[in-house]
């Protein structure tokens, strides 16, 4: 029992790991990185730093760059977890505690979600909006994962998995409304668009009412949420089937080329079905979700090796100090300005450092959070739902 239980922790970490990456990509090193670029002057290896700042920001519709990587691996990690906190109540039939958590986890996501994105902090009725933050969309995709989990195996998870991918696919390609859709993916005439306007109205994210009582949508705002929920589970079964690979009792080389295989199998399929979809983060397309998947599970398996396998860490164990408190970090990173602290400490520098004191403040900024976060983790305070 003792040696199950040490493994399983072993295989966490990994996952702790990849999510801590994950996160401090997001809160640090990618701001910095982009901060950097934009304070370096024009002509000075543009070759260089102009596709890095581009790689650092969302792709404007269709492609995906880093940045856009990181929701669907905060979707899939947070679904890989599943096979690991959800096993008692499997094994145990334990239905009612398992729905007490899943519905508690769900509700607490979408609440710090609208927090975070919908303006309940405005106190202004007309700025509530349902939704439009990515911890709700994970609450939707968790929710079908671990509903999966609970009363299926892996065969039926990955065929359903593929259902959804394919739903999405017809809908967007056989379904056609007023002009949206019949396999439309421009930004303003995609049936995903249409559902979320129609669903949403008043509630989506940017939208406003007018004096006659129609609904302005906001122009800039081409993210989409309702019909693109189906993608959101399939992403999160990805997630789901690569935690029960880690979990599983094969040897740790079968789980790693199970890993690495799956990684490379799902991104060639991905980027191939790119021709006849395009791959679009911002309306969640079936075709970003395997691009996205395949790299997902590529980056599992290259950390499952790394701290799993070989049991290196070389430094790189701050990473699940991010890892741990991984809701913390993002609730801190888009909640509270901790830029004030470094404007504070360094004020006057900018005059002498110019374009470069932005990323002096970023990196101030980052600083203070990650601090936060090795107190948090010395007190062992851990913030989950």
């Amino acid at each position: 029992m003792n040696t199950k239980t040490n493994n399983t922790q072993k295989r966490l970490t990994s996952l702790d790991a990849l999510r801590g990456f994950n996160l401090f990509f997001l809160v640090a090193l990618g701001p910095i990185l982009l901060t950097f670029c934009n304070g370096v002057p024009n002509g000075c290896l543009d070759w260089v730093f102009d596709p890095l700042s581009h790689l650092l920001r969302h792709e404007e519709w269709e492609g995906l760059t880093l940045w856009d990587l990181i929701m669907p691996l905060f979707m899939f990690m947070s679904a890989a977890s599943i096979p690991f906190s959800m096993a008692r109540y499997k094994r145990e039939r334990q239905y009612g505690d398992f729905f007490k958590r899943l519905l508690r986890r769900v509700a607490l996501l979408w609440l710090l979600g609208a927090i975070i994105q919908g303006n309940l902090r405005s106190l202004d009725p007309e700025h509530i909006y349902i939704f439009t933050n990515t911890l709700q969309s994970i609450a939707v995709g968790y929710a079908i994962a671990a509903v999966l989990y609970m009363f299926t195996g892996w065969r039926t998870q990955l065929a359903c998995c593929i259902g959804l991918l394919l739903s999405y696919w017809g809908a967007m390609e056989l379904i056609t409304i007023d002009g949206f859709g019949g396999g439309l993916y421009g930004k303003a005439d995609n049936l995903a668009e249409l559902i979320d306007r129609v669903v949403l109205g008043r509630f989506r994210d940017g939208a406003t009412v007018l004096e006659d009582g129609t609904v302005a949508f906001a122009p800039g705002y081409t993210n989409t949420w309702i019909l693109s929920s189906l993608t959101f589970g399939a992403t999160s079964v990805f997630g789901l089937l690569s935690g029960t690979i880690c979990r599983s009792q094969s040897n740790q080389r079968r789980k790693l080329l199970l890993l690495l295989a799956a990684g490379i199998v799902l991104t060639i399929i991905g980027w191939i079905w790119n021709i006849e979809m395009p791959v679009i983060k911002r309306i969640w397309t079936s075709s970003m979700v395997v691009v996205a998947a395949g790299y997902s599970f590529l980056l599992m398996g290259a950390f499952f090796w790394f701290y799993d396998c070989r049991h290196y860490t070389f430094g790189l164990d701050f990473l699940r100090t991010y890892g741990l408190n991984s809701l913390a970090a993002y609730t801190m990173e888009e909640m509270i300005n901790f830029r004030s602290i470094p404007q504070s400490l360094f004020y006057g520098l900018q005059q002498y450092i110019g374009d470069f004191y932005p990323c002096l403040i970023t990196i101030g900024q980052a600083i203070v959070i990650y601090l936060i976060l090795v107190a948090m983790k010395r007190l062992n305070i851990f913030i989950k739902v």
